[in-house]
C-alpha cells in the first residue's frame, strides 16, 4: 500500500506540474512550500545569476543525521521540469538526494538556449553547489545523468568538475559535428525538429538563431566557424579533461537514432579510460529509455540505478563483472555481451560492387532512411524498418548492387564501411548508401544508411570516397541476401547536388570498391 500510495501521489503531482508549466505557471520554493513527502521544488541561481527552476526529492528517512549521494538531473532538449519525477522518485526511494532542473533558457528557467555551451556546464557545477548547501547530499558521492540533452551536459559537466564521480548519459552525443553534420551533410529533420521545438519551448541565443540559419542555409562560408561552434560543445573534444577526471561513465543509446547516431557515441567509449559501459539497443532518439521515464520497467534506467549503486555506494552488484559493452539485436531479443567495441564485428565480409554505375541526381529513387522519430520506433516495436523494392528502384537514379543468397544467418554487427571511385559532372554533390537485407520477393529491408558529401571536385575527375554507415545489430535470414543501394535524394538530408549533375560509381582495378560488413563470431 505504501508502494501504491507512492507511485499514486507521484502522478498526480506530475499531472499538476504538467498543467501548470502549460499554463506559464511554474511552480517555486516560495510559492509551493509543501508536496509529497521528500519532493520540494526551488529556484536555483545558475551561471551568472539565471534562474534555473528545479525538483528536489530527498529519501523518506532524510531527518539530517546523514548524508545520502546525490544525483543530477539536467532537463532534455524542449522538455519540462517534471521529466525525471517518477526515476528521481525511484532514485530516492533506494537512497539518493536528486535535484532535477530545467536546463537554462527552456519552459521557466531564465537565460537564453546556449546548447550546451559554456553557461550550460557551469550551470551543473552552480546545482551542485546549491545541492551541497541545501540538502543532505554527500560532496564525495556526486553523480550526473540525463536523457538526450541531458546526456550531453552531463558528459560535459565531467570534463569541467571534478566532483563528479559517475555519469549516465542516454541517447546523447559524443561529437555533435558528426552527429548533424555526418559525412559533410547536414541532417535536415534532425536540425528543423531541434530548431522548432527550441523556438516553441525555449529562447534559442542570438548565436544558436545565427548558427541554425547559416546550418540550414548550406552557408559554406560559415562551415569552419560552424564546426567550431560544434566542437566547444562536444564531449569528444573535451575527452583529456573527462578522463582526467575519472568520473565512471556509461553511454547508453539507440542504433537507429537519427539525432545522434550511434557511430561517434562508440568512437567515444572506446577512447575512455576509466570505468566505463556502452549499451545499444533498437529504437529512435530517446525511445530506449522513454517507458522508464514514464516510471514502468526498464533496462536501461534499471543498468543507470546499477551503475550509480555500484559507483556512488560501493554496492557489489556485479554491473562491474559483466562484459562492459552490452548490445540488443534490431532482429532478437536478449543481449550480448563484448569486451570492447572493436570485438563487436570481429569478421568482416566484402561485397565487391563491380562494374560502373551511373545515376542522375536530384530524384529520390525511392531508397530511403524513413522519416525521424517514426521509422525506427516502428522497426523498434513492430520490426518494421523503411523498405524498398530493390528490383523495381530505377537503376537511372539508384546504383545498385547484391550479394549472393547466404545459406546462413548474417549477424551483422558494427559498422558496415563503404569505399569506391565517383565521378561527378559537377564540384559538388551529395550521395546517401543504403545497405539493405534483401528477401526472395525482392523487398529490401534497411540495415543501415550514411549520407556524403563533397565540394571543390574536378568535374570529370574520379576521386575516392570512404563512408562509414551507421552501426547497427541486425540478422539476415538464411536464404536473404545483401544490397548496397546508392542515391543522391534523401528527406532525412540537404543534398548539395546541382540541377543536371550525374555520378558515376566505378571499381578501378588497382583500387576496387567495396562495402565491408562486420558480422559476429559465429
Amino acid at each position: 500500500m505504501r508502494t501504491s500510495a507512492r507511485t499514486t501521489t507521484t502522478g498526480a503531482v506530475s499531472v499538476a506540474l504538467v498543467a501548470g508549466t502549460a499554463l506559464g505557471l511554474a511552480p517555486t520554493a516560495a510559492a509551493t512550500p509543501t508536496g509529497p513527502p521528500g519532493i520540494r521544488f526551488a529556484d536555483i541561481t545558475g551561471d551568472g545569476g539565471t534562474v534555473l527552476k528545479a525538483n528536489v526529492v530527498t529519501p523518506a528517512d532524510s531527518d539530517g543525521s546523514r548524508r545520502y549521494p546525490v544525483i543530477v538531473l539536467p532537463t532534455s532538449w524542449s522538455m519540462p521540469q517534471i521529466e525525471y519525477l517518477a526515476q528521481a522518485r525511484k532514485l530516492a526511494d533506494s537512497g539518493y538526494v536528486v535535484v532535477s532542473y530545467n536546463s537554462r533558457g527552456f519552459w521557466q528557467s531564465g537565460g537564453h538556449i546556449e546548447v550546451a555551451g559554456p553557461p550550460d556546464v557551469a550551470d551543473a557545477s552552480k546545482v551542485i553547489d546549491w545541492a551541497l548547501a541545501n540538502t543532505p547530499a554527500d560532496p564525495e558521492r556526486i553523480g550526473m545523468a540525463g536523457v538526450s540533452y541531458g546526456a550531453g551536459i552531463s558528459l560535459l559537466a565531467a570534463g569541467h568538475d571534478k566532483r563528479i564521480k559517475a555519469v549516465v548519459a542516454m541517447s546523447g552525443w559524443a561529437d555533435l559535428i558528426d552527429s548533424i553534420y555526418s559525412g559533410r551533410t547536414q541532417h535536415l529533420q534532425a536540425a528543423a525538429m531541434l530548431g522548432g521545438t527550441g523556438y516553441l519551448t525555449g529562447r534559442p541565443s542570438p548565436e544558436l538563431q545565427q548558427t541554425l540559419k547559416d546550418f540550414l542555409a548550406s552557408n559554406l562560408d560559415k562551415e569552419e566557424e560552424m564546426i567550431a561552434w560544434g566542437a566547444k560543445r562536444s564531449p569528444a573534444f573535451a575527452l583529456d579533461r573527462i578522463n582526467a577526471n575519472g568520473a565512471a561513465i556509461m553511454l547508453g543509446n539507440a542504433w537507429g537514432d537519427t539525432i545522434f547516431p550511434p557511430n561517434q557515441y562508440a568512437s567515444f567509449y572506446e577512447k575512455l579510460t576509466g570505468p566505463k559501459r556502452l549499451e545499444f539497443r533498437p529504437g529512435d532518439h530517446a525511445t530506449a529509455e522513454a517507458t522508464g521515464l514514464l516510471g514502468l520497467p526498464n533496462d536501461t534506467w534499471t543498468n543507470a540505478h546499477r551503475w550509480f549503486d555500484h559507483h556512488l555506494k560501493g554496492a557489489d552488484n556485479g554491473i562491474d563483472r559483466e562484459q562492459p559493452v552490452q548490445l540488443k539485436s534490431r532482429s532478437t531479443s536478449g543481449y550480448e555481451g563484448y569486451p570492447d567495441w572493436k570485438s563487436v564485428g570481429a569478421t568482416e565480409r566484402k561485397i565487391a560492387l563491380a562494374d560502373a554505375r551511373k545515376v542522375y541526381a536530384n530524384v529520390d529513387s525511392g531508397a530511403n532512411g524513413g522519416a525521424i522519430m517514426l521509422s525506427n520506433v516502428l522497426d523498434q516495436f513492430l520490426k518494421l524498418p523503411p523498405m524498398a523494392s530493390i528490383p523495381l528502384l530505377p537503376r537511372s537514379f539508384a546504383a545498385v548492387w547484391q550479394s549472393e543468397r547466404y545459406d546462413s544467418v548474417q549477424r551483422v554487427r558494427g559498422t558496415a564501411k563503404l569505399h569506391t571511385t565517383v565521378t561527378s559532372t559537377e564540384s559538388s554533390g551529395t550521395l546517401v548508401a543504403y545497405l539493405y537485407d534483401v528477401g526472395p520477393l525482392g523487398v529490401g529491408k534497411l540495415v543501415s544508411n550514411a549520407p556524403y558529401t563533397f565540394h571543390g571536385k574536378t568535374p570529370g575527375r574520379p576521386f575516392a570516397v570512404d563512408l562509414e554507415l551507421f552501426s547497427t545489430a541486425y540478422d539476415v535470414p538464411a536464404g536473404h541476401r545483401l544490397a548496397l543501394v546508392v542515391d543522391t535524394v534523401d528527406p532525412l538530408y540537404i543534398e548539395h547536388n546541382p540541377s543536371g549533375a550525374r555520378l558515376t560509381f566505378s571499381s578501378p582495378s588497382s583500387d576496387p570498391s567495396y562495402v565491408s560488413v562486420p558480422l559476429r563470431e559465429k
